[in-house]
């Protein structure tokens, strides 16, 4: 944060390095063929200009030339893609260890929630080295989370979930923005990423007055709406339910990841499981992001444990 606004911020995250390299080479090889076409036009301008005794030759197929200029710009354009599809499927696939926390974007700040329960608004405290992954989602219009430091940028859509992961490697302070306009205060919407030592991460954690866990809200939420009565007894059950393969009513099968979660809560009807009426009701408008949230954070801490046993 010291340092203002740079054209190239301090690379401080795993995958920042490769996002660079990857940048220079796009660079490197648009100025090489900016510089060549250039002076080609600039060449041949001046020796076949209108006064000039030269006049340019016969016009002939040359099919080496033809076939070098056409197979060389794709065997470019190939290692193009081969390289960010890469890098886009490493910047997609977060490691299975990584430590999940919540953010809810909202105009004009962001909402963040910690595993054990810690918020903050504007800021997220992470320790280096340790993978983490947001799980994030707008409560009114689109906004996009960005950290310049880390290389990495991610759109927040209202009615769905996003996810976006990083591994520190620097402690220090950080610039964090909303990349999308979103509104008059979009401007506003900054705040700071503190990459910390794990001991300090954990010291700051404790000395954090936490409020309970997401997974324990979303418990009193799943009894306060009554979803007991049917998924203990007449509906598909939650535990072990997140991660697993879902059949559908329809023949296909789905993931159950965040995204389906959400969905069977606001619209039950979009994927009906298999063996099951549809009587379950939406809650579409009848609850708020974080409740969503909560509720999605204690589905997902019902997963079999290794002895078979659910996890409450």
């Amino acid at each position: 944060m010291d340092q203002g606004f740079r054209l190239f911020p301090k690379e401080a995250s795993t995958i920042a390095p490769q996002v660079d390299l990857l940048y220079f080479f796009l660079v490197a090889v648009t100025a090489f063929f900016t510089l060549l076409i250039f002076v080609a036009i600039v060449y041949l301008a001046l020796r076949y200009r209108r006064k000039s005794e030269a006049m340019p030759p016969e016009t002939k197929t040359d099919l080496r030339l033809e076939l070098s200029w056409t197979i060389i710009p794709f065997l470019i354009t190939l290692v193009m893609f081969g390289w960010s599809t890469r890098l886009f499927l490493k910047m997609s696939t977060p490691p299975k260890n990584a430590m999940e926390i919540h953010v809810i974007g909202k105009q004009w700040m962001w909402k963040i929630e910690h595993p054990n329960g810690a918020r903050e608004i504007n800021e997220l405290h992470i320790p280096v080295g340790r993978p983490v992954r947001l799980i994030m989602s707008s409560q009114d219009v689109i906004h996009s989370f960005f950290i310049p430091a880390f290389r990495v940028k991610q759109d927040v859509l209202p009615g769905r979930f996003s996810s976006l992961w990083f591994e520190a490697t620097t402690p220090g302070e950080y610039h964090l923005f909303c990349a999308e306009y979103c509104g008059t205060d979009h401007s506003r919407m900054t705040g700071r990423i503190v990459v910390m030592e794990p001991a300090k991460f954990e010291a700051w954690l404790a000395g954090v007055a936490p409020d309970e866990t997401p997974a324990k809200q979303g418990e009193k939420l799943f009894t306060t709406y009554g979803c007991m009565a049917c998924h203990g007894e007449r509906g598909p059950t939650m535990a072990g339910l997140y991660g697993s393969t879902v059949s559908l009513a329809d023949g296909s099968k789905v993931v159950a990841d965040e995204q389906y979660l959400r969905e069977s809560i606001v619209n039950p009807a979009a994927k009906v499981v298999a063996g099951f009426e549809p009587i379950m009701p939406a809650f579409q408008g009848q609850l708020s992001e974080e409740q969503i949230v909560r509720l999605i954070a204690y589905i997902k801490s019902l997963r079999t444990a290794a002895g078979g046993e659910a996890n409450p």
